[in-house]
């Protein structure tokens, strides 16, 4: 089962995952760290709904091109042998006709044990507050099993989102999203394709998120309950380091 998890080019709010956006400043290094009651990637919980402390360090330069990585603790259950998830990702982002876009590749890197690790490319085009993404699995050291094909961009995740302010510097977010293929089922415990949506407030560092699927599956039991809304809660900070 399984992460920007790291990357959500699109409206990324503050905590909310690290799904592959470009750092905001040019020619500069940051970094953040955040803590959350959930940690939760295209819907899904990847903490059996626990804690997580996450934090990263990303370098953007004045060209567009950008390069982080990023790190949060996981738990996919026990007896598994999952404890943390590392992410690395590259991209470039720039804008033309009004319109901005963002190209990356992303790895996802976990316990050596696990023999889970993955990575997709990924694109995102945003317009006014909306922006649509699309991941794609392009490779994975995971063995396939019976029936599974884990083949370059057989497992894909689609997403759409809208963000917008509603006053007192108060954003809020709307997303849903798509994740379907043999690897996504494997990894995520799910038995088919499944929708994840969220609506989602934040304002500096704090963010609040409602969030459900229609996953079913053992993703939809035990300690995960994945078909059940979930409610976030997050901070974050922000540091400038260059």
């Amino acid at each position: 089962m399984q992460p920007i998890k790291g990357i959500s080019a699109a409206i990324l709010l503050a905590g909310f995952g690290l799904a592959v956006a470009a750092p905001s400043q040019a020619g500069s290094l940051s970094g953040n760290v955040s803590a959350t009651n959930n940690y939760i990637w295209r819907g899904l919980t990847q903490t059996e709904n626990e804690a997580a402390v996450q934090g990263g360090i990303d370098y953007a330069a004045d060209s567009g091109f950008y390069v982080g990585t990023w790190a949060s603790n996981v738990n996919y259950g026990a007896g598994d042998v999952y404890s943390y998830e590392h992410d690395i990702y590259a991209g470039y982002a720039f804008e033309a006709g009004g319109m901005s876009f963002d190209v990356g590749y992303l790895y996802y890197n976990y316990d050596s044990e696990a023999n889970f690790d993955f990575g997709e490319v990924y694109a995102t085009i945003g317009v006014g507050g909306f922006s649509f993404s699309g991941y794609f699995l392009t490779n994975t050291e995971a063995d396939e099993g019976p029936d599974q094909d884990f083949e370059a961009f057989g497992t894909y995740y689609l997403s759409a989102d809208y963000g917008f302010e509603i006053g007192n510097g108060v954003e809020m977010g709307l997303h849903v999203g798509y994740h379907d293929g043999d690897f996504a089922e494997a990894f995520n415990g799910t038995d088919d394709g499944y929708f994840d949506y969220n609506i989602s407030l934040s304002k500096g560092g704090f963010g609040f998120m409602i969030t459900d699927t229609n996953a079913g599956g053992p993703a939809a039991e035990g300690g995960y309950d994945n078909d059940e809304p979930k409610f976030v809660v997050s901070y974050s900070v922000d540091v400038d380091l260059m």
